[in-house]
């Protein structure tokens, strides 16, 4: 994917904010990469990918671990699923795919309910719990996404992280965006607290885990497919269909309208929520993925924008409230493109 170049200043309070942001978290390095109409306006780099001495410099190639970001990949293979008909619809209940038809607790839970956080699911010491009744709240828990990831690859008969690779990846040339199941030097260092020391990314190179490390140039040229409708440098990629499906809003009529509301799994921006990442100046339409990491991917497509910040932290320090540390990301974009 080519993206021409045209670096300006006018998104200089953009990078103060995520340097600012930077110095609050545990990190030792950051980056912000924007697309506006059509051009890369701002590419910045900045700190080393681990805290050792001799540590490589974030830059160009350096990939973050995204987090739950990968998760809007899992939303693209699963709208591929429901336009190509492996899916018949995302009100079918999940027990139609999963041979899981005997576990009580699934019943009346649809992907809808799976791809909206409203499945009302958890897994306690192995077993499958629900909390409240499918559609009736929201909770951001990992067994739907779990559940996502079988579905696909049952269906399509392909793992998240091939039919990606094989629909959009390569045919895009993003060749800084993967699935590792092994650390090489372009891959930062997640700088973690004693209490995560346990946490390790997973060997599993099929999509389905938390191992996914992407460049912050790939990220943004991620959204700009998006942000294109799978249409690039004048050829249609994939079908516009399954980006609309992706990033247009899914969520079930909830007693709460102050939850977060979603799209295949992205956060879309709609009614106001109090509970929403996405600042409140973004404008509705807009959509945002954003990682434990702090790496955030925000599109807005009503002024032609991508925008990426990516830090290798893990987790918040005491005291930082990372819902109004990443709504005024997405409101000081808004403030340089108003003023």
């Amino acid at each position: 994917m080519k993206v021409n170049k045209w670096l300006n200043n006018r998104f200089d309070s953009v990078v103060s904010n995520v340097m600012e942001t930077s110095k609050k978290v545990d990190c030792s390095g950051a980056s912000v990469f924007i697309i506006h109409n059509d051009n890369i306006v701002t590419e910045e780099y900045w700190g080393k990918q681990s805290k050792n001495s001799n540590a490589r410099p974030i830059q160009e190639d350096t990939q973050f671990h995204v987090a739950s970001v990968r998760k809007s990949y899992i939303g693209f293979a699963v709208a591929y699923a429901v336009n190509e008909g492996y899916i018949e619809s995302i009100d079918d209940l999940v027990t139609k795919y999963l041979p899981l038809d005997k576990i009580s607790e699934l019943n009346g839970t649809t992907i809808r309910h799976l791809l909206t956080h409203t499945h009302g699911l958890r897994r306690i010491n192995g077993e499958i719990h629900r909390e409240y009744p499918a559609g009736e709240n929201w909770s951001y828990r990992g067994i739907g996404i779990d559940f996502l990831t079988q579905i696909v690859k049952i269906t399509t008969g392909q793992s998240v992280a091939d039919l990606v690779t094989n629909q959009v990846l390569r045919p895009l040339n993003l060749m800084e965006t993967g699935w590792y199941g092994e650390l090489n030097e372009k891959l930062v260092d997640v700088i973690r607290k004693p209490i995560d020391k346990n946490w390790t990314s997973s060997k599993s190179t099929e999509g389905d885990q938390m191992n996914m490390y992407v460049s912050s140039r790939d990220l943004a040229k991620w959204g700009y497919f998006h942000l294109k409708l799978g249409s690039v440098n004048g050829e249609q990629i994939t079908s516009n269909k399954i980006i609309e499906l992706a990033t247009s809003l899914h969520s079930p009529n909830l007693i709460d309208n102050e939850i977060p509301q979603n799209g295949f799994l992205w956060f879309v921006k709609d009614l106001p929520a109090r509970k929403s990442e996405i600042g409140e100046l973004v404008p509705k339409g807009s959509y945002q993925i954003l990682g434990y990491t702090g790496v955030t991917l925000l599109v807005i497509p009503q002024f032609n924008l991508v925008a990426v910040r990516a830090f290798n932290s893990f987790g918040s320090p005491d005291g930082f409230d990372y819902l109004a540390d990443v709504r005024q990301f997405g409101d000081t974009i808004m403030t340089c493109l108003l003023d």
